[in-house]
């Protein structure tokens, strides 16, 4: 499991996240230190907290997660 940290801010950004994450061939999933969701599920999603970088782990390989990470840089957090 591959994990990374994304911010998002707006609905329309959780939107194109989820896209994102939708097409990829492994699970996606996205939280915080109380609570975890689906990446490709919009209600888990609209769930969550945004006011802090959220947690993401990637069930793949060290190239999927590359390229996984290319596709969402725009939300990459520090």
């Amino acid at each position: 499991m591959q994990k990374f940290h994304i911010a998002l801010h707006s609905f329309q950004e959780v939107q194109e996240f989820i896209s994102l994450a939708t097409v990829q061939p492994f699970p996606v999933l996205v939280g915080n230190e109380v609570q975890q969701v689906n990446g490709k599920s919009f209600i888990g999603m609209v769930s969550l907290d945004y006011s802090r970088p959220l947690h993401v782990h990637a069930d793949c390989d060290l190239p999927a997660l590359q390229r996984f990470q290319q596709s969402v840089k725009k939300f990459l957090a520090e």
